[in-house]
């Protein structure tokens, strides 16, 4: 009998509107897992913000962080796969924002370690606002130039501002890069996200499903970035 890979989201899909897990929730899945199911996720947030939200959850398998740009250990952390920027299509993104008055914040690897970078004084009251609750975050680092934003290997850009000011740039970059404009389900906010092509959720769920040596993926979600995912689906 072939195995099957149930993989869902986690914001708006299995977490609750508070961002925690319900207990049924938490219990229904572990009961999955102990009696043999393979169950993980796929979310935009990274390893250690999903662990934090999840716990109580036993998860045994790798998991799908940052929208796909990388699978990971959610015990380690350690990175079974990713999918990152070159250094020009690093500078063409950022160069983009910067002409349109934007600077968003970049999410790289450096000196191996996962980080967020932002300029405090170049971001929209909004973009504060989130950043803000990520101050005790160890990832967070705030720089005070726009070139310290290429540092180390960069795989995911944000940028949270006016809707009239995120269009033009997304319009600019939506044919050569994996572009998410939409409103934040828990702020209200506009959100402009940029990934490389293939850092989707449905390309990571398809090397997960290989790498575990399952035969059926089923998928969970509620957003469009989530659409891909449910597209190669069983």
């Amino acid at each position: 009998m072939g195995k099957t890979l149930y993989l869902s989201d986690l914001d708006g899909t299995l977490l609750t509107p508070a961002v925690r897990l319900s207990a049924f929730t938490a219990e229904t899945v572990n009961r999955f897992v102990e009696g043999g199911g393979y169950f993980s996720y796929a979310t935009a947030r990274s390893g250690e913000s999903s662990k934090t939200i999840t716990e109580g959850l036993r998860v045994r398998l790798p998991v799908i962080t940052h929208n796909g740009a990388y699978i990971v250990d959610r015990d380690t952390n350690e990175t079974l796969y990713k999918t990152v920027f070159s250094r020009e299509e690093t500078e063409e993104v950022l160069s983009t924002f910067f002409t349109a008055d934007l600077c968003p914040i970049t999410y790289a690897i450096i000196e191996g370690r996962h980080r967020f970078s932002y300029v405090e004084s170049l971001s929209s009251r909004a973009q504060m606002e989130f950043l803000e609750s990520k101050y005790h975050s160890p990832r967070r680092r705030e720089v005070q130039k726009e070139t310290e934003l290429f540092d180390g290997e960069v795989f995911y850009f944000t940028c949270i501002d006016e809707e009239e000011k995120l269009r033009p740039v997304f319009e600019l970059l939506k044919k050569k890069y994996r572009c998410e404009f939409a409103r934040d389900i828990y702020s209200g906010e506009m959100w402009l996200e940029i990934m490389k092509k293939d850092a989707t959720k449905a390309h990571a769920a398809l090397i997960l499903k290989k790498m575990l040596g399952c035969d059926k993926l089923v998928c969970f979600g509620d957003q469009a970035n989530d659409i891909p995912m449910f597209e190669v689906a069983d």
